[in-house]
């Protein structure tokens, strides 16, 4: 528990917060927006380097405030150029988070859960259970370190949220931390650019459609019955496959924007040419992308790659059908940072902890 005398985290603010913390050491509005710019847009967490705020406002922010950033333990380069990092935050939890090279433009994949409570069949992060929650800092901060490291903090950069964590079960912090990045005066990451994918926690799925900032949605199905998704995806049988499919018929889309729909292809288990059929016939009439994912194998993760025929014949099928499809080429399996690949050993809950966050 922090002490009496323990310093605000600015990292932690958006800047109206931030207006509101400087305003009570008769600071100007003006300053808050510089100090953010310093945070959020140069990447900087001394006072001391903030050289266009004064001398005697520096002293008074290192006497009250500070500012955290994530710290890398850690890299992994791949043979393609896929960079994984291990991060330490502040009270010691460990997180992944990856950068991904060489896509249309330079693509950010970030962490929003220590662990993940979700228990996806084919997913190693799941294997870990719930840790905890990120805060909006330690999600926003990911992607100033990234970024900084790479010079790209004056650059159009993508961020996915795809990395540890159902972004859904941590709804105030992953929103929060958008709005941080949005900001104008920090990183101005049009939500465009952002990606929330998730596997249907239906109560924060329809709070989301109502936000002012909406980021892409990718939905992630893994199934077309019922009964398979309960095995694959356990949330399933609180929010069944076809309340999920009707929430995002429902879902406000932009005249130009499509919902994706991700879909792991597990040999021999949803793979089939009736598994293409019965997901064409589910999504129709949506708005939709379906992303084939075929399997990212594992040490621990009990299914099989389906060969590149199968693969294949699966993503015809939706073609002829005319959907839009595409079979994502996985990057990073080498260093083990492609999807449902992240996991940070020794950081396990109990199967009864992760399945108590699961159910709140």
């Amino acid at each position: 528990m922090a002490g009496p005398l323990a310093r605000q985290d600015l990292a932690e603010l958006e800047r109206p917060e931030l207006e509101e913390a400087l305003a009570h050491l008769g600071s100007a509005p003006f300053h808050a927006r510089q100090l953010y710019r310093w945070i959020h847009r140069r990447g900087v967490t001394d006072f001391g380097a903030m050289t266009d705020l004064s001398r005697d406002l520096r002293a008074a922010l290192a006497a009250r405030f500070t500012v955290s950033q994530p710290r890398v333990l850690h890299r992994d380069t791949s043979a393609d150029g896929t960079t994984k990092s291990l991060l330490q935050l502040v009270d010691g939890a460990k997180i992944e988070s990856v950068f991904i090279p060489d896509t249309p433009a330079m693509t950010f994949c970030i962490s929003t859960q220590v662990g993940c409570a979700m228990r996806c069949g084919f997913c190693l992060t799941g294997k870990m259970g719930l840790v905890r929650n990120l805060t909006a800092g330690e999600i926003a901060g990911q992607v100033r370190l990234l970024a900084a490291e790479r010079q790209m903090l004056d650059r159009r950069f993508n961020i996915v949220l795809m990395g540890m964590g159902e972004p859904l079960h941590n709804y105030d912090a992953t929103m929060k931390a958008l709005r941080m990045l949005a900001d104008p005066m920090g990183l101005a990451v049009s939500p465009r650019r952002i990606t929330l994918s998730t596997v249907g926690v239906l109560p924060a799925l329809e709070r989301l459609a109502t936000e002012p900032l909406m980021p892409n949605l990718a939905v992630s199905l893994h199934a077309t019955r019922e009964d398979q998704r309960d095995l694959l995806v356990p949330l399933n049988r609180k929010y069944g496959l076809s309340e999920l499919v009707e929430a995002c018929r429902k879902f406000p889309l932009k005249r130009r924007s499509r919902i994706t729909f991700e879909y792991v292809l597990l040999s021999g288990v949803n793979d089939t040419p009736e598994d293409a059929r019965r997901l064409v016939k589910l999504l129709s009439g949506l708005k939709a992308k379906v992303n084939l994912l075929p399997l990212n194998e594992a040490a621990g993760i009990p299914f099989a790659r389906p060969s590149d025929d199968r693969v294949s014949r699966f993503a015809e099928i939706l073609a002829d059908h005319h959907l839009t499809v595409s079979v994502r080429k996985s990057r990073g399996r080498d260093i083990r940072a492609a999807c449902g690949q992240l996991i940070v050993e020794g950081a396990r809950t109990s199967p009864a902890q992760a399945m108590a966050a699961l159910m709140r």
